[in-house]
């Protein structure tokens, strides 16, 4: 009798163990999300050099490679669990094809613990997104077709490591300053002071405004090294999102926005702008197109400029997945007299969990 009372008992304690086990594991599991994206394209490219077919270096974004084939891009994988109420954590990861050393890389692209004290006092400390592009890139609401214009031409970046502060100020208003490292979030490296950038934005039903700013050293300042320079960058942007119709214009200005030119003594300017839009005809297809233009540097090569456009049709497979069919052209001067092309006609898309 005494063995069965100690086997019950026993058994009944590694049930409750195992229960408790379970609750525990079902619980993380609960407050613990995983999402992905990957953003791949089958397309045809011809580039050309000053009108020759070329397959030399690629040239501020333009591709080299002439020919068909087909890449993916992008491929995101986000792990966000919740402790409490207040604390929270993200990790994302991406991969992407590194022409440099002919291999894809995997990296952290955002790795942070965040505090949301309030709907308008919410704090991430590590890399995190920063106030602008992730913003820019909601409203036009095609990045896998294409990075925003500020990001595209390399005046910006989308993450950095440092600390974030954000929220919305009520219906209308919200804000997001960052206080960052500058060298992007693949480069977690400090430097003697850190950069500042920062976003406030409005929107009343279906109108969007927003301005932003960046000023600092791009990460640059080192013991030993000389930035006799700042780099800064203006940002603004109005958009109308509605059901139906997307349509907007964003515009950047910078000055000495670059490492070579935070630790150079002559300075240097570049403005751009985007215009974009797309109209959805049916619940399942919509058209759209976008045209940028950017003077890459106004007082060292005044001839330096990027003109860009894109255009299409987009179906809305189901839930998460796009295709659209797609032509892209993209032409920047490097100097006078020289010019690098590149014509591009495919199938972009992206899948989403």
């Amino acid at each position: 009798m005494k063995l069965t009372s100690l086997l019950f008992g026993a058994a009944s304690g590694a049930l409750l163990l195992a229960a408790a086990a379970g609750a525990n594991a079902q619980s993380w599991a609960d407050s613990t999300t995983v999402s992905g994206r990957i953003y791949a394209d089958f397309s045809n490219i011809t580039s050309k050099v000053d009108g020759v077919t070329s397959n030399s270096t690629a040239t501020s974004g333009i591709p080299a490679a002439n020919g068909t084939g087909f890449d993916v891009k992008r491929f995101y994988v986000g792990i966000d669990h919740k402790f409490t109420d207040v604390w929270s954590m993200n990790v994302t990861t991406d991969f992407q094809y590194s022409s440099a050393i002919s291999a894809t890389e995997v990296y952290i692209k955002k790795a942070y613990i965040q505090g949301t004290f309030s709907p308008a006092f919410i704090v991430r400390a590590g890399s995190a997104d920063l106030p602008w592009i992730p913003y820019a890139e909601d409203i036009y609401g095609s990045r896998y077709l294409e990075k925003t214009v500020s990001d595209r031409t390399g005046f910006g970046t989308s993450a950095d490591w440092g600390l974030h502060v954000l929220g919305k100020l009520n219906d209308n208003f919200s804000y997001q300053v960052s206080a960052i490292n500058g060298n992007g979030y693949k480069n977690p490296t400090r430097a003697k002071s850190m950069d500042i950038e920062g976003r406030l934005s409005a929107k009343f039903d279906q109108l969007n405004f927003a301005i932003g700013g960046y000023t600092g050293k791009l990460g640059q300042a080192a013991p030993g090294v000389a930035t006799p320079q700042k780099a800064s960058r203006f940002n603004a942007l109005a958009a109308f999102t509605g059901d139906r119709l997307r349509a907007g214009v964003e515009y950047f200005s910078a000055n000495d926005f670059s490492g070579t030119l935070v630790k150079s003594t002559t300075p240097d300017k570049a403005d751009g702008t985007s215009v974009f839009g797309s109209f959805r005809i049916t619940p399942e297809y919509s058209i759209f197109a976008r045209a940028d233009t950017a003077k890459l540097s106004k007082l060292l090569n005044a001839a330096k400029k990027d003109d860009y456009y894109n255009l299409g049709v987009e179906w809305n497979a189901f839930k998460g997945v796009n295709f659209s069919a797609i032509v892209k052209h993209d032409s920047l001067t490097p100097s006078a007299g020289h010019k690098v092309e590149a014509n591009e006609v495919g199938v972009y898309s992206q899948f989403r969990f």
